[in-house]
């Protein structure tokens, strides 16, 4: 029985321990793979976890000075606001004295037993609350911040177009021969055989008005000009007051003298040398010169002819021109489109250089 016993014992079957081995290493093969899955994230987790943090804590720190710098600017914003409203309210009553102050000059002006001295006062009153009104206009732009950048220059030049615009006798001369219908030959004689309202609005010709009407926005308001259009002959738009200083203070004559430039019909030739002898005739003489022309001059005192002159002949003209000029007055020159005289942007340039004026070409937009 127990040899029988022994010999079952003995004998194996094969199935059945193949099968248990194919059952254990899959287990084990699970298992490994489990365990090195679980072991590969826990190793990913304490390598990244530093940096992550690190960052983390970075990022945080930021928004926090964000906040900080974000409260910091809304109280700036406040403080602006109210210099603005506070500039604002000063600019206002100044504005307000202005006025006060130029009804004062008016009735001085009108009265014959008011002296020299007391307008005189009142004109320098005047202009320095307007510098204050001025100051205080910048310092609210500026605070405003309505524009990219700002340039405040010196004195009183108009940086766009780098005239000066200052002085307390300020002069216009616009130039209102033919040539100032048009920049080319042949549509100059075109338009000098048309209407005289074809005339009148001629494109060329309008840009020389507007030009007039711009200078008369940019005067101060405390100085005096003189307007006069020139070709063969010079005098003021204002009829009878060829050598009167008038007042800027005084709108509505301002606003008459443009309404009479826009009235001028160009014709006729160019007599500069008659201009500038002409200036010398005004007294007290001019501070400042607006010189509105397209060329050099075509005649002068001795010949008033119309007839055809070289360009040599043209720049003598303009040399004796210069020659009657007075000494000491900036010339600020606007000078249009010509066709046939490439003499004549040199020769104004170095006139506003020798006066320390001004020289512009504008483009056909302008102003």
């Amino acid at each position: 029985m127990s040899s029988k016993t022994k010999a079952l014992r003995r004998r194996l079957n094969p199935i059945s321990l193949a099968f248990l081995d194919v059952m254990f290493c899959g287990f084990g093969a699970v298992i490994l793979i489990f365990l090195i899955l679980d072991h590969t994230s826990t190793l990913s987790e304490v390598e990244a976890s530093p940096d992550l943090m690190a960052e983390i804590n970075l990022l945080e720190e930021e928004v926090r000075e964000g906040e900080l710098g974000l409260v910091r600017i809304r109280n700036t914003l406040s403080d602006v606001d109210f210099e603005v409203v506070e500039a604002q309210g000063l600019a206002r009553q100044i504005q307000e004295q202005i006025d006060t102050f130029l009804q004062e000059l008016a009735a001085l002006e009108n009265n014959s037993t008011a002296t020299v001295e007391d307008i005189e006062q009142l004109r320098a009153d005047i202009q320095q609350l307007e510098e204050e009104l001025l100051r205080l206009q910048a310092s609210a732009m500026e605070q405003e911040g309505n524009n990219v950048r700002q340039f405040i220059g010196d004195g009183q030049r108009q940086y766009l177009s780098g005239m000066y615009l200052g002085g307390q006798r300020i002069l216009i001369l616009l130039d209102s021969s033919a040539s100032m219908l048009d920049s080319t030959l042949v549509n100059i004689i075109r338009t000098r055989n048309m209407s005289a309202a074809n005339k009148r609005n001629a494109e060329k010709w309008q840009r020389a008005v507007k030009t007039v009407d711009w200078i008369s926005t940019q005067l101060p308001i405390t100085s005096r000009y003189q307007i006069w259009n020139f070709s063969d002959e010079v005098g003021s738009v204002l009829p009878g007051m060829d050598e009167v200083w008038l007042e800027v203070a005084d709108r509505d004559q301002l606003n008459d003298a443009i309404e009479n430039v826009e009235e001028l019909i160009p014709g006729n030739g160019t007599n500069l040398e008659q201009v500038f002898a002409a200036v010398r005739t005004l007294n007290p003489m001019p501070d400042n010169i607006f010189l509105i022309t397209d060329g050099l001059p075509t005649l002068n005192g001795r010949n008033t002819r119309d007839t055809l002159v070289t360009p040599r002949e043209r720049m003598e003209l303009f040399e004796d021109a210069v020659e009657e000029l007075p000494e000491g007055i900036p010339v600020n020159i606007i000078l249009m489109p010509l066709e046939g005289d490439p003499s004549a942007a040199a020769a104004y340039w170095q006139l506003a250089q020798y006066t320390r004026g001004s020289f512009l070409t504008p483009s056909k937009d302008w102003p």
